[in-house]
């Protein structure tokens, strides 16, 4: 049965235009995700398909008697309303919530209330008395959540419902929405949760609306077969447009009546022909400053925080290259170990000691609050007027605005018409151009499009420097870090190698065990955790033995070479042209090069541990 039906529908504001013409529908049970880059127009067709906005042309049709609930990026409730009132519009139940008596409630209404208590433990809210206007911008985010989840609507739309939850909460939702028999509409750039739940994604660019059925592997693989039959289209029209333009130059007489046709297919051609389709991602090339040998040194550092011990006796030297996650519970001291790290607050014991050419790139949860009357280009020429590249070539301040996708229109546009993303785009930019050689990224992934968190992905992938990283986009996670550092209740800090889901992996088989009464501490292999820190200090290394030493230094040899080699590859695939037999040889080897680099680069950080 279909929900909604929207139909031609365009809008613009100003000159700039969001989409044209875009139709679609969503039926009932449908999980339907809308992907499209920052400033794209996501958030407005939502407000367009809820009634808050209504389009320049087109209608938006939906079910006579459709409930439908909306959670929007910015929260706003009365400061003055309690949590309890503010989930839930059922006074009998806000009322038994802050009372804590439920006897005067119906079958129906103590049914909500156990969905409610349910949920709301879950995005850790428990204080029902609470005021809104005493929460953090983050609990406000949930509570929006809960309020949307708890909702008898038939249709939930969730714009960026992961932003603000931790792990775990990511988690639990996304097995509550996969196991819900509500219709869903979702923007959201994390991309487990893309894959795991919605079978449709609706992807918006270039103002037209494009539909693939199937998860998000599925959409990757039609847009990138999409691009490329475009591009051949575009390869075809250029050759026709070159004969037809040899003819229209010839044969000007020819130019009559019954030539016409000939001219009507010529103008269409020169359209084709010159339309660049471009499979536009943001380019990171900023250059890094030198590396030495001391990179960061952190000596027994404990912190409390309201009496509250986040921190306790935490010992760690970086090594160069080292990529490392931080994961835990929102509240539990990832962000105070970052602000310890760049200086902004001191431990209540030990020492951190930065290396001398450490330079230092902090994209810091909150951001830097950009005046909204200041132009986009004004904040990158504040920064610099000429930006430094990787092999020392220079580009001015609007050439580093177009790699990062802000097209020329937008450099002297206020910063306050910028997207919530964009902006994030734009800060990222100020912290790259400072050549850093350490990035402490602390929650990056938020607002940020899918296009963006890919090309990062990949700068940091070649960032020859260290990065430390508070996410809690999984994927992003798992594409980036070697080890992962796990807070846990009581200040203590885990050192696991491997990525996010190495440790969940891990996690999951302790909990077993522990359910089966089966001592799981034993059972983990000190590959899988190679030390836990603690006021105590770190458990003892096992010794490395002559024959891992002489394997180490093969590796110190062997892994360069396959580097090289992976460069060379890297290169040819990039000139190999049309050639398909050559395409395929070139990347059957790259592929084999990258799988042994990483087999080889897992074991090297392993062996370097033990020494």
């Amino acid at each position: 049965m279909n929900l909604i039906s929207v139909e031609n529908i365009s809008k613009g504001f100003g000159d700039k235009v969001l989409f044209e013409n875009i139709t679609f529908g969503i039926n009932e049970w449908q999980k339907v995700a809308l992907v499209a880059k920052n400033g794209a127009g996501k958030s407005t067709l939502l407000k367009i398909i809820t009634g808050k906005d209504i389009p320049d042309s087109g209608n938006v049709s939906t079910r006579n008697d459709l409930k439908i609930a909306l959670l929007e990026q910015d929260s706003i409730f009365d400061p003055k309303t309690p949590i309890a009132k503010a989930v839930t519009n059922n006074h009998a139940i806000s009322k038994a919530l802050l009372d804590n008596d439920y006897s005067q409630l119906n079958d129906d209404e103590s049914a909500l209330v156990g969905n409610i208590k349910t949920v709301c433990g879950k995005l850790k809210i428990d204080d029902y008395h609470k005021l809104c206007g005493t929460c953090s911008g983050g609990q406000l985010k949930r509570i929006s959540l809960a309020k949307v989840l708890i909702a008898e609507a038939d249709l939930l739309i969730l714009d960026e419902p992961t932003n603000h939850l931790d792990i775990d909460m990511i988690e639990w939702l996304e097995n509550f929405l996969t196991n819900s028999a509500k219709t869903l509409l979702l923007v959201t750039h994390d991309r487990y949760f893309l894959d795991r739940i919605c079978d449709e994604i609706l992807e918006l660019e270039d103002k037209t609306l494009y539909k693939h059925r199937g998860n998000y592997q599925y959409y990757l693989q039609r847009r990138s077969e999409r691009i490329e039959s475009q591009l051949s289209t575009i390869d075809k029209a250029k050759n026709l447009y070159r004969k037809e333009l040899d003819w229209m130059r010839r044969m000007p007489k020819a130019r009559s009546t019954k030539a016409k046709y000939r001219q009507d297919a010529f103008y269409e051609t020169e359209s084709v022909a010159k339309k660049r389709i471009e499979d536009k991602q943001v380019n990171l090339e900023i250059n890094i400053s030198r590396i030495g040998s001391k990179i960061l040194e952190i000596h027994k550092i404990s912190k409390s925080v309201a009496g509250r011990l986040l921190i306790n006796g935490f010992d760690y030297t970086f090594k160069k290259g080292e990529k490392i996650g931080i994961v835990g519970p929102n509240g539990v001291g990832k962000s105070t170990l970052l602000n310890l790290i760049m200086g902004k607050i001191e431990p209540d014991a030990g020492k951190i000691v930065p290396g001398e050419t450490m330079v230092f790139g902090y994209f810091e949860q909150q951001g830097i609050q950009f005046s909204d009357n200041k132009r986009v280009i004004e904040v990158i020429k504040e920064v610099g007027e000429f930006i430094p590249l990787a092999g020392g070539k220079k580009i001015t301040a609007s050439q580093l605005l177009e790699r990062f996708l802000f097209a020329p229109e937008t450099h002297y546009q206020m910063v306050g018409k910028l997207s919530g993303g964009e902006k994030r785009r734009l800060y990222l930019i100020t912290i790259l151009m400072k050549n850093p050689n350490f990035l402490v990224l602390d929650e990056p992934t938020n607002d940020l499009d899918i296009h963006t968190l890919t090309a990062l992905e990949d700068y940091i992938d070649n960032f020859e420097g260290c990065v430390l990283l508070v996410t809690h986009d999984r994927f992003f996670m798992d594409r980036i870090v070697d080890h992962v550092f796990v807070f846990e209740e009581g200040g203590h800090i885990k050192d696991i190698l491997g990525n996010y889901t190495k440790y969940r992996e891990q996690k999951k088989e302790l909990e077993k065990l522990a359910k089966s009464g089966t001592d799981g501490e034993k059972k983990i292999s000190e590959k899988e955790m190679i030390k836990t820190n603690s006021l105590t200090g770190a458990e003892e290394k096992k010794k490395i033995s002559f024959k891992e030493k002489f394997e180490l230094e093969q590796l110190d040899k062997e892994i360069p070479k396959l580097e090289n080699r992976k460069k060379e590859l890297e290169e040819k695939l990039a000139n190999v042209g049309s050639n398909h037999e050559e395409l395929v040889k070139i990347s059957a080897e790259l592929g084999k090069i990258s799988e042994e680099l990483d087999a080889k680069g897992l074991r090297w950080l392993e062996l370097t541990e033990l020494m």
